[in-house]
């Protein structure tokens, strides 16, 4: 189990997760943002307890994104499968996420509302993957980005699956902070 709490002069976030089965209990008082972050839990097989107030929608979700990217990135095995891809469809879309789980940073979306796109940037900086999210269809902005969701949680899924290996040729995709 990992603990990550993040406090500043806007936002108060503590998250708990571990790699499980998906189990989650999730408030942020944003009842469309808790239901994404469940899914997402659900989706990548993780267990999480998250718990966020602050001042604005913005913040709240900035501040989950950094810290439980985080938490991610804390779980992610050191022999990790590592590359993962899914495409999702839901009603009218349709949204691939393709994901290194190597330990360096790069997004590439975009996702339709700017709230849920600032928030896949910053949980990709803080997790320290590579995202790169195609919405190949849909005009629902609910259904891309909860087709988005679902995606990202199962590519996450499948590429933290312990391979037994290391997947790179430097020999190691971990950092070790002192």
């Amino acid at each position: 189990m990992t603990t990550v709490i993040r406090e500043t002069k806007e936002t108060k976030i503590q998250v708990e997760l571990a790699l499980g089965k998906g189990v989650t209990q999730v408030d942020t008082g944003l009842k469309f943002f808790d239901h994404m972050l469940a899914t997402f839990a659900r989706y990548a097989g993780l267990d999480l307890k998250l718990h966020a107030r602050g001042d604005l929608t913005h913040h709240v979700m900035e501040d989950v994104a950094i810290t439980l990217g985080t938490a991610v990135q804390k779980v992610i095995p050191a022999t990790a499968a590592r590359f993962a891809e899914r495409t999702i469809p839901m009603d009218d879309a349709l949204v691939q996420a393709c994901l290194d789980a190597g330990g360096r940073f790069y997004y590439q979306g975009p996702l339709k509302n700017r709230l849920y796109e600032h928030w896949m940037r910053s949980f990709s900086e803080h997790a320290k993957v590579t995202l790169h999210l195609r919405v190949l269809r849909g005009k629902d902005s609910h259904h891309a980005t909860e087709a988005a969701f679902k995606a990202l949680g199962l590519a996450l899924r499948d590429a933290m699956v312990d391979s037994g290996t290391v997947f790179s040729m430097k020999g190691s995709v971990a950092l070790e902070v002192k």
